[in-house]
């Protein structure tokens, strides 16, 4: 793959100087990457938390799943932080596995060379302190050390088993290979302890390189075949580096020297190649070297004294050897990026892919839900402020009807109770004979007698009133006020329409009569004075009528006597003129007297008497006092009885006539009242329900608004998500793919 600067598009890695930059560069871009995921997870958390008022939308089980995604982007980003790659050296002992890590290293960090084996694991790591230390598998307390030979005395003075783990950390500043992240281990010799088993699973696992490193004095041993076989079992595939260490001491045979390499390469090849089955046929070649580490460590402490690069006693060939040992760090270092970016960020990019497509999924449940809810608030709202609109449009057309026909239905009322009141009136006689308690004229009990005889009439009147009219007036009402429940409930919607209607049942009405007949005849005074039928103001309203006959004994009642002719009102004149003088004076005569009926009997005698003569004068006396006894002696108790009922329909007929207009306005305020409250029951009702409406389209405005911020927020978290997404895409492009 090409190489360059960091402005390069996708597929482009800026390596300047070292392939392990490739790592670092990963690991950083990587880092950033799943920064932001992890911002993103924890905003969606947060916000879904916010929101999770709107159940429908937002269900625990969403805040949970998202608190999950987040935890697994933590636990990938600590062990992200942690990722280093790492290289394990095996061989047997004195191989100079320590050596070629000190030559890897630039600098004499393991004790190393005659008298000095390696009998654990030590792991060389990078210290941002400027001193080195130790720390020891089970202890936490770090061992300062200041050079290799406390290092060693260090490690010789405490007993470690060979499955034990060393860690040295040792200031960048001094090895630059450390500064890439990179972390070495050396091993003991393979062929001393039976637990390969344990070492493979304890420090090799995570391993992305192993070295082998062999003595190119002898071959292959089946120790070091064996553990390989048992890493291949575990691993797939591993990385895995030849280093035929002490090749300088093949100058001694220099005839022989390429036969030599060619058995060892061909050996080495096929360890690799048939048995292990890791690499083919032409990737061999670049995994197998011939190298003398001695030599490379002691030129590289030359350099970092400032001498030549070749000083000292080197033996012949030295300079291939060392461009062998340039060339196997290039490749080592090569593969070692390519393998570590790939096992150590390759897993973890995909989680976190798997990890934000759950994300985004999530996010577009959530989206989807809230858009669609959204659209049937939306659609709700429009329906329900076209029903509010249309009620009262409605509304504004069924009041003035139901007054008007309020309105009527009194009108009606009025005229019912108007008609039915007039003949009960015309028919005072028939409820006054009907009353038959007995009859006294005696003061004391007649007027006990009056309060019974008006109690009968109010008790009959009511009854009467209430047979004609109740049904009519009923019907008449409970249909109005039908008519009106069906056009307002009309107006309510149907899921409310029946506990509308059920709480406005129509009720029994009846229309109540009040007469209080007592009080109408408490003025009432009765006359049971005896008259004579055919006394003379009887017979002078026969002969001028009743009107003209109280006018002029009314005027003549009133003239002091004796008057002259003067004294008549000049508004009467003509009615008295046609009376002759004759006729008038005797008028007068009979009617100044304090009796005047007796002088008027005698006025009119005397007056007989010049015209007709005494004989007829006294035959018509006989007659006319005949009659008059018969007439008194008819005066029963009875009689009076009649005149008293006469006298008292007179009254109450009157007294009717006076409060009919009043009891028929009462009756139909009583109707109107029922009307009307409930017409108002009905506005309120409806009332009630346009506030319900209005308060539903609010409560829809507000669920919309949190939807339609939800919608938004979950399809900005989406694009953010979906954003990260593709770069992990670009970054699995750009270094997971990197070297094929």
């Amino acid at each position: 793959m090409k190489i360059r600067d960091g402005s390069s598009p996708p597929g482009f890695i800026d390596v300047t100087s070292s392939p392990l930059k490739v790592f670092v560069l990963a690991k950083k871009k990587i880092n950033g990457i799943f920064t932001d995921i992890n911002d993103c997870a924890k905003e969606t958390y947060l916000f879904l938390k916010e929101s999770c008022d709107v159940e429908e939308v937002i269900t625990n089980e969403k805040i949970q799943e998202v608190y999950y995604i987040q935890e697994k982007i933590k636990d990938i980003q600590n062990v992200l932080k942690r990722d280093q790659m790492k290289v394990v050296f095996f061989g047997r002992p004195s191989n100079g596995k320590s050596t070629v890590v000190n030559a890897l290293l630039q600098d004499r960090i393991l004790p190393c060379g005659m008298g000095h084996t390696t009998n654990c694991f030590l792991q060389i790591e990078s210290s941002e302190s400027s001193e080195a230390y130790v720390l020891t598998e089970n202890s936490t307390e770090p061992l300062n050390v200041q050079s290799v030979s406390q290092l060693a005395h260090a490690l010789n003075s405490e007993k470690f088993g060979d499955s034990s783990l060393i860690r040295i950390f040792w200031p960048t500043g001094r090895c630059p290979l450390l500064q890439d992240d990179v972390v070495l281990v050396d091993s003991p010799g393979i062929d001393i302890t039976p637990n390969l088993d344990e070492w493979i699973d304890k420090h090799c696992l995570d391993a992305d390189v192993f070295v082998l490193v062999a003595n190119a004095e002898s071959t292959l041993m089946v120790a070091e075949k064996n553990f390989f076989h048992k890493v291949s079992m575990k691993l797939s595939k591993p990385n895995i580096f030849v280093l035929n260490n002490r090749w300088d001491n093949s100058v001694d045979e220099k005839e022989f020297i390429d036969q030599i390499r060619k058995q060892h390469m061909d050996r080495n090849v096929s360890f690799l190649v048939d048995e292990l089955k890791v690499v083919t046929q032409s990737q061999a070649e670049d995994r197998i070297y011939f190298v003398s580490a001695k030599e490379v460590l002691q030129a590289r402490i030359q350099q970092q004294k400032g001498k030549p690069l070749i000083s000292g006693a080197l033996a012949d060939g030295f300079q291939a050897r060392y461009f062998e040992f340039q060339e196997f760090e290039r490749k080592f270092q090569e593969c070692l990026s390519k393998s570590a970016v790939k096992t150590k960020f390759g897993q973890h990019t995909q989680g976190g892919k798997n990890s934000i497509t759950e994300l985004c999924k999530l996010l577009n449940a959530v989206h989807q839900i809230a858009s669609n809810l959204r659209a049937q608030k939306l659609s709700m709202k429009k329906e329900k402020k076209e029903h509010l609109d249309f009620t009262k449009q409605q509304l504004n057309d069924v009041i003035p009807k139901s007054k008007q026909e309020i309105c009527h239905i009194i009108e009606k009322v009025e005229q019912k109770v108007s008609r039915a009141l007039n003949e009960e009136i015309r028919r005072l006689h028939v409820l006054v004979d009907e009353f038959k308690k007995p009859f006294n004229s005696e003061s004391f009990i007649l007027n006990a007698y009056k309060k019974e005889l008006s109690n009968h009439m109010e008790q009959g009147l009511g009854s009467n009133l209430q047979g004609k009219l109740s049904y009519e007036v009923q019907m008449l009402a409970e249909n109005a006020e039908k008519n009106m429940i069906d056009k307002m409930t009309s107006l309510i919607p149907p899921n409310h329409r029946a506990k509308a209607t059920t709480a406005l049942q129509c009720e029994n009405f009846e229309v109540h009569f009040h007469f209080n007949c007592e009080n109408l005849c408490s003025d009432f005074q009765e006359n049971l004075e005896f008259k004579f039928s055919l006394g003379l103001i009887n017979i002078a309203k026969c002969f001028l009528g009743p009107n003209k006959a109280k006018k002029i004994f009314g005027r003549i009642e009133s003239i002091p006597w004796p008057v002259s002719n003067t004294s008549f009102p000049a508004s009467s004149e003509m009615e008295v003129a046609s009376v002759s003088p004759e006729y008038i004076n005797l008028f007068q005569l009979a009617l100044s007297s304090s009796s005047q009926s007796s002088v008027g009997i005698l006025a009119v005698g005397a007056f007989l008497f010049k015209a007709v003569g005494w004989r007829v004068l006294a035959t018509v006396c006989g007659i006319y006092s005949l009659l008059y006894a018969y007439e008194k002696l008819c005066w029963t108790n009875k009689a009076k009885e009649r005149t008293f009922k006469k006298q008292y329909v007179d009254h109450i007929t009157r007294k009717l006539g006076l409060i009919a207009d009043l009891t028929t306005s009462n009756c139909s305020y009583q109707v109107q009242q029922k009307l009307q409250k409930r017409f108002s029951q009905l506005c309120q009702i409806l009332d009630e329900e346009i506030s319900n409406v209005q308060e539903e389209i609010e409560i829809l405005d507000e669920n919309g608004e949190k939807l339609e911020k939800i919608s938004v927020a979950s399809r900005t978290f989406w694009n953010k998500a979906h954003y990260l997404f593709n770069e992990l895409e670009v970054f699995s492009e750009k270094y997971l793919q990197y070297g094929q």
